[in-house]
């Protein structure tokens, strides 16, 4: 790493006339291997180093990359930046970021199993081991997809308030996509598992048995599936299904940017104003929080990449709406603090505001307890796809596997119940949470160039009363 590089940038840059600049350096290993239909068609080995720096200057952000870490380099760079920033400030909205305090740290996530042990050839294994399990259920699967992965980054962050944070933070992830034929039918089913971490996460996974029961299940559902109820029905989603439900329907929507509509022509807009902080969007029972301090999460992080220390954030708390996700600029915009929400994908991406761990929290009541209380539903245990509008006020959300509920009792398996809901109407039709909560990973897409980052989403299962089916 060049710690005295970066430190220099800053000192740099406040020469040139920036009242603002942080510097960025990262150092990224990382492996990769695919299995597809049995057959190893990829593999990767990366390796990146660089630094990235943001300078405020004549009210103007800019932001400036390389991986030619020499001064000459970045001076020449810096330079460059300044000059575009000063020529922008005449076109551009002013920036001002907010007041921080200053947080001088150093943390890493410890591998139990470390993950520069594990050969190539062990990891390969573990695909193999998983398709070797598919096989063995004798279930038709014309496309098996196995991705495995891991990487490490070194991170150390220093701005001119004072903020210098070292990190260190292993991930390991796992993403699949099966299809299931039978009787001239097909089901698909995709999934991913991730954790910060080392290698022995992959064990506690149990790929080849968990993978296994999938399959089975879809072939379940297409010899067995009955057509949905229609009318109104109660519904019992699954932690799978309740974590996509926050990410897409309340962790997007309550971007402060978004909300600033600096999203529109990426990745959307939002239907939350200012103005609804405060407004009641669900009923007592319903609390959503997004939090990067949970550990062994995807999205795990205690600093972030602006040197604002992570915390637990309410965004709706007990069914009304508290806060937004905030950076230093949008938190100015707003006057209020950042809540630590500012995240880049690599060193060349400027941070912007990104989700983390975001889910529900639970209530007091089990799986069972919510289903017994059922006397005609659906038991919605996993889901297929999903789409939700660019304001994030309509959602669908389409089940995998599923089961009717009648008279307290989980029956036969329902072919693609749909969830067809807005936001508001979904999470007024909330009743009681139960206490089984799971956090399963994503990897989030947001901004232009496109930033795909480690999430985390999940929470209990829920209910739902007096629904209809999309």
């Amino acid at each position: 790493m060049y710690e005295d590089l970066a430190d220099w940038a800053i000192k740099h840059a406040q020469k040139l006339g920036a009242t603002y600049a942080e510097a960025r350096l990262e150092e990224t290993r990382g492996q990769n291997f695919i299995l597809k239909n049995g057959i190893l068609e990829g593999s990767g080995f990366s390796a990146t180093a660089g630094l990235g720096i943001r300078i405020v200057i004549k009210n103007t952000m800019g932001f400036v990359s390389t991986n030619l870490l020499n001064k000459k380099n970045l001076e020449e760079n810096l330079g460059r930046a300044v000059k575009l920033a000063k020529s922008a400030s005449k076109m551009t909205e002013h920036t001002t970021m907010s007041e921080e305090k200053s947080s001088r740290a150093k943390y890493k996530v410890n591998e139990k199993v470390k993950l520069a042990d594990i050969s190539p050839e062990k990891k390969i294994g573990v695909l193999n081991e998983i398709e070797k399990a598919l096989i063995a259920t004798k279930v038709k699967l014309p496309g098996r997809y196995l991705n495995i992965g891991d990487w490490k980054t070194l991170k150390y962050l220093v701005n001119t308030d004072g903020s210098k944070i070292i990190s260190n933070i292993p991930y390991v992830n796992f993403f699949y996509y099966l299809t299931a034929m039978e009787k001239g039918q097909t089901a698909q089913r995709m999934w991913q598992y991730g954790s910060t971490g080392g290698w022995e996460l992959v064990s506690q996974w149990k790929l080849p048995s968990l993978l296994a029961s999938e399959v089975k299940a879809l072939k379940n559902v297409l010899q067995k599936g009955i057509a949905p109820p229609k009318g109104q029905i109660d519904l019992v989603a699954s932690p799978q299904v309740t974590g996509i439900i926050s990410h897409e329907s309340c962790g997007h929507p309550y971007e402060a940017d978004r909300i600033m509509g600096r999203e529109a022509a990426q990745a959307g807009e939002s239907f939350i104003t200012h103005g609804m902080l405060g407004q009641a969007i669900a009923k007592p029972v319903v609390t959503l929080v997004d939090d990067p301090s949970v550990p062994g999460t995807y999205g795990f992080y205690k600093y972030d990449d602006e040197g604002v220390k992570a915390r637990r954030k309410f965004l709706v708390k007990n069914g009304i709406i508290t806060e937004f996700l905030q950076n230093r600029e949008t938190a100015s915009f707003f006057g209020t603090k950042s809540n630590g929400a500012s995240r880049a994908s690599e060193f060349d991406k400027e941070p912007i505001i990104r989700m983390s761990n975001t889910f529900f929290l639970e209530g007091d009541y089990s799986e069972e307890e919510l289903v017994k209380d059922v006397k005609h539903g659906i038991f919605m245990k996993s889901f297929m796809e999903w789409n939700i509008d660019d304001k994030r006020y309509n959602n669908r959300y389409v089940g995998s596997e599923c089961y009717l509920i009648e008279n307290g009792e989980i029956k036969l398996p329902v072919r693609n119940p749909i969830i067809e809901l807005t936001t508001p109407a979904l999470y007024g039709a909330i009743d009681a949470l139960a206490d089984n909560t799971e956090f399963h990973a994503a990897s989030c897409g947001k901004g232009e160039p496109m930033q795909a980052i480690p999430v985390t989403h999940g929470g209990p299962s829920i209910r739902l009363r007096g629904i209809r089916l999309g």
